[in-house]
């Protein structure tokens, strides 16, 4: 099961593409219920799903708005009895405006309107690495976390504060440095890790991906009078995390 938001779409999306590919006589099922989507291979007995959840962290609606609470995960039931979890979390921490899905943060007791989006992003992850510690047999279940899959909206980044962003950029940045430099979102990750009881796997796809400037839909996306600059090309970028992802669990 991949848990999180769109760039965890967009792996799942990949991943089920691929493993038809690879046997594409092989019957298979396709179903979503609310937020949960199934991708089903009965020949293996296998089910690859992908569970919509862009915080971990609950929202709940109240009299007074959409409360975000940092210390509140009841989704975590659903996540329960998987075989391989892959998380991922952060593209939704930025959004602001109509694109933001609650209108005050709750966090130890105190309601605020707005805090640093780092800060609210590293307390929602701690409050999952408990949930984990908590709720997890490691021994039954493989625990990944997909890394912080950039965006590549400012061309400032990579040295070129004139062009606009992914828009017409047809090849990667070559070498191994990205010009601004490890992603926040990354620091913040993997010190949470860090401090986890289980051993949870960090898909540490973020440098990688930070290099394919050219690997984005651009403006021949779902909607072509904007770039996105967010999601990835398929096939494209997320095939390579697959195949990390294959790499790793065969050698598990």
């Amino acid at each position: 099961m991949f848990v999180g938001d769109s760039l965890s779409l967009n792996q799942w999306q990949s991943l089920t593409c691929m493993l038809h590919t690879a046997d594409p006589n092989a019957p298979f099922t396709q179903k979503r219920i609310g937020g949960l989507s199934i991708f089903n291979f009965p020949t293996y007995n296998a089910s690859f799903q992908f569970s919509r959840n862009a915080f971990f962290v609950d929202i709940v609606g109240t009299k007074d708005g959409r409360i975000l609470n940092l210390s509140s995960i009841e989704s975590g039931k659903s996540w329960k009895g998987i075989d391989t979890l892959i998380f991922n979390s952060w593209h939704w921490w930025l959004h602001s405006g109509r694109k933001q899905p609650w209108d005050f943060i709750l966090d130890e007791g105190k309601l605020y309107k707005d805090m640093d989006r780092l800060v609210a992003f590293e307390k929602a992850l701690k409050t999952w690495g408990k949930w984990v510690d908590s709720n997890v047999n490691t021994k039954k279940t493989k625990v990944f976390f997909q890394g912080i899959s950039p965006d590549h909206n400012n061309a400032s980044d990579w040295g070129k504060p004139d062009e606009k962003g992914c828009t017409n950029q047809t090849r990667p940045i070559f070498g191994e440095d990205y010009p601004a430099g490890q992603h926040p979102a990354q620091v913040v990750l993997e010190r949470v890790l860090l401090d986890m009881k289980q051993p949870v796997y960090l898909l540490n796809v973020t440098r990688l991906s930070q290099l394919r400037i050219d690997g984005h839909p651009s403006f021949y996306g779902i909607y072509p009078r904007v770039a996105d600059c967010s999601h990835w090309c398929l096939a494209g970028v997320p095939d390579t995390w697959n195949e990390l992802l294959y790499a790793t669990l065969i050698q598990s």
